[in-house]
């Protein structure tokens, strides 16, 4: 996100602020982390509409900045990345797994910010990538040793990173703003 436009900014933390809520929502939980997780969908909520602010306040990109190369490649990423879950998804189910469903989407939208770095000019989505990933890897490993169902990890660990990210994206969103309001204070003053 270095060196991204408000706008950008402003997007990332919509989408991930929405996508945080959805994955607080996966897991079945008892009080008081059922609470916990409530209070993360809220303040995912917040955020993706902080972030749906700062779009709409940003305005339109001018058609010349629109890259239609890097619009192909996020639209062929992000259709891979649901026919792979869904398929995967199905795949489980129908093994009877179903209780892994959440670790194979994990997986996936983790791998999936990896090619999404260079196409979104965020290389920070890499390491949100790999976090996302061990977070399903561990999901797996505490679902299959143990009691704990594999969503709960999965659904409350990439719901938090989500939520995380999306929060750094308005912190630095705000950055941007204060570097450009203090440049424009120093060109009036010169």
């Amino acid at each position: 996100m270095v060196g991204l436009p408000r706008r950008q900014a402003g997007l990332t933390a919509l989408y991930l602020g929405v996508f945080a809520a959805v994955w607080f929502s996966v897991p079945k939980a008892d009080p008081p982390l059922r609470s916990l997780l409530v209070v993360g969908s809220v303040v995912a909520l917040v955020a993706a509409a902080v972030g749906a602010a700062l779009v709409v306040r940003a305005g339109r990109r001018p058609a010349g900045e629109r890259d239609r190369s890097a619009d192909r490649r996020y639209g062929l990423i992000v259709v891979a990345e649901f026919a792979v879950a869904l398929i995967g998804g199905l795949l489980l189910a129908a093994a009877g797994l179903g209780g892994y469903v959440p670790v194979l989407i994990g997986a996936v939208v983790g791998v999936h910010f990896v090619p999404l770095a260079p196409v979104l000019r965020d290389r920070l989505l890499v390491p949100l990538g790999v976090a996302v990933t061990l977070v399903a890897l561990a999901g797996l490993v505490v679902g299959l040793v143990s009691a704990v169902a594999a969503g709960l990890v999965v659904g409350t660990g990439t719901g938090a990173l989500l939520l995380a990210y999306a929060v750094l994206a308005l912190v630095r969103a705000r950055g941007l703003h204060h570097q450009a309001t203090g440049a424009e204070a120093e060109r009036r003053v010169a």
